[in-house]
């Protein structure tokens, strides 16, 4: 049944105005990051990571720059206990990274939780109790007060087994579903606990919040957190900290707007991996921070290696139109955007201005590990000829005229269509070279003498049907007599109404290339191309294949 009358706001406001996170701008500087991929990330997994392919990832994250890494929940799986005793044992741990560890507030867990992160040189334990009215009335059917003393007992063992240990730890406590919790009483549970712990300047305790299930507006969860940030205890000696879900598809607006109303840290996954539909993005978090021009402390350089290597251990698919890092999100096939683009790049050259402003591109792909002759300009039958002319300038080196590009686009777009397919760009050239360049269906030419005598003359051996025959003619130049030995020869006009030629590569023994238009039926002009050396042999050959297509219409 689809019924949209069995469901009703179900989230809650905090009890006074909290709008202020609504007069900030943006974010203007990089949260604390702390990865849970190798605790929800991988407990979402249809088969969870091996000891061996979680160091792997362990070691990814490090080198991506993440400083808090929480590793598991290593009282509830043998292969979390492993793993955490591995990197600890085996000293794989960077100095100037911490661990993480998460227990549910029960005694029996907690001790476990402690034995097995014992030797860590720096460890975040994480506790947690649900507190949303849901499960207070439908799961443990308990009192506020009673779902409060769970979490002060948890924060008080912990703090207990901490000094017993002697080890470096810090705490963490999260109210569970804090999204489905009334804003007053999750501060009062968080409050309490906060008092359990006594933070101090040099040993912050976090204040998690969680939406453990997303079920408003991301306003709405704003205004919950900058509550939080308001009114919690000891705030100066207190780090909040987010845990967006994205079961409305709006986690990371989300975690930025609650990052304006005061929250200090974001807890999430590589590509957004997690339960039901994944928890907040970081990759996408730290990207929009970068294509603003703030520093996410990432690094990310190299997207395609990130990748890879989550699809190989996770087995999880990136979506090719994923922000930032799908195969296709760079890419073009449209034709509008396609020359947007193309001059965008030209204006780039041309002006080398110091911010990237170019059309329908956020950032510069190669600042991912991208590159422009694979990811932006990608053909198909929506390219358009802006699309068709970059590929060709871009891959190999061919400057198409403007008078060429539309009747280029539409022999491109004709293979597209009829094969339903996108084309390579070596599919591209193979098109433009047998559309143009040596096209001899009707005549070629094998000869051709010059003598300046009055202008040019020349004498044209053209051969046709097996029969060769010398033309003279002459004319201002050496190209405009050929085009009149070919009108004379096959009575029809022959105008040149476009003639362009560049090098294909510096130096001086580069080949040359020759793009010529001759007059067609109403303003139809018709193309040939010519390669050679010397640049008098091109333009004939160009001339050649652009009177053979005329004649063979």
């Amino acid at each position: 049944m689809f019924d949209y009358k069995q469901y009703k706001r179900g989230y809650f406001m905090p009890p006074v105005d909290c709008m202020d996170w609504v007069k900030k701008e943006y974010v203007d500087k990089a949260p604390q990051w702390c990865s849970v991929d190798l605790r929800d990330g991988n407990q979402a997994l249809v088969e969870p990571m091996s000891l061996e392919q979680k160091l792997e990832f362990f070691q990814l994250l490090v080198e991506v720059g993440f400083k808090e890494i929480e590793v598991g929940f290593p009282a509830a799986s043998e292969t979390e206990y492993e793993f955490l005793r591995t990197l600890i044992e085996k000293n794989m741990i960077p100095d100037d990274v911490t661990i993480q560890v998460l227990t549910q507030a029960r005694e029996h867990i907690i001790k476990k939780t402690f034995e097995a992160v014992k030797g860590a040189p720096r460890a975040i334990v994480h506790v947690y109790n649900s507190t949303s009215l849901a499960q207070r009335e439908q799961v443990f059917r308990k009192s506020k007060e009673e779902i409060k003393q769970i979490a002060i007992e948890g924060a008080k063992l912990l703090k207990e087994l901490a000094e017993q240990d002697g080890g470096n730890f810090s705490f963490e406590y999260s109210p569970e579903s804090f999204t489905g919790t009334e804003p007053e009483y999750a501060l009062e549970v968080c409050n309490a606990v906060i008092d359990v712990w006594e933070p101090t300047a040099d040993n912050k305790c976090i204040i998690n919040l969680p939406a453990t299930v997303e079920m408003s507006l991301p306003h709405v969860f704003a205004s919950q957190v900058e509550y939080m940030c308001k009114n919690l205890h000891n705030r100066d000696n207190v780090i909040v900290s987010l845990h967006p879900h994205n079961d409305r598809g709006t986690g990371v607006a989300d975690a930025e707007l609650g990052l304006l109303a005061g929250a200090d840290r974001i807890e999430g996954t590589l590509f957004g991996n997690g339960e039901r539909t994944g928890n907040v993005d970081i990759i996408n978090l730290a990207m929009n921070m970068y294509a603003q021009g703030v520093n996410p402390e990432l690094d990310l350089s190299d997207m395609p290696r990130l990748a890879e290597v989550f699809e190989r251990l996770t087995q999880m698919k990136i979506d090719d139109r994923h922000p930032y890092c799908g195969k296709l999100v760079f890419a073009a096939f449209s034709g509008s955007h396609q020359d947007a683009i193309s001059k965008g790049m030209h204006y780039r050259v041309e002006n080398n201005p110091e911010l990237w402003t170019v059309p329908y591109l956020p950032i510069n792909p190669e600042d991912v590990g991208r590159t422009y002759d694979s990811d932006v300009i990608r053909i198909n039958s929506q390219s358009g000829k802006g699309g068709v002319a970059y590929i060709l300038e871009h891959n190999y080196g061919m400057i198409i005229p403007k008078k060429m590009r539309e009747d280029l686009g539409y022999a491109v777009k004709d293979v597209s269509d009829v094969e339903h397919k996108e084309l390579t760009p070596d599919e591209v050239l193979e098109i433009f070279e047998k559309r143009y360049k040596k096209f001899r269906p009707i005549f070629q030419i094998s000869e051709v003498h010059f003598k300046q005598e009055n202008g040019i003359q020349t004498v044209v051996t053209i051969e046709q049907d097996g029969k060769r025959v010398d033309v003279e003619a002459s004319g201002n130049g050496r190209l405009d007599a050929v085009s009149n030995a070919l009108a004379k020869h096959f009575d029809t006009s022959c105008e040149i109404v476009c003639y362009e030629e560049h090098a294909l590569k510096d130096g001086s023994d580069s080949s040359a290339i020759a793009y010529v238009g001759i007059e067609g039926e109403n303003k139809n002009g018709y193309f040939g191309v010519g390669i050679d050396h010397d640049i008098i042999r091109a333009s004939i050959d160009a001339l050649e294949s652009a009177m053979n297509r005329k004649l063979s219409k």
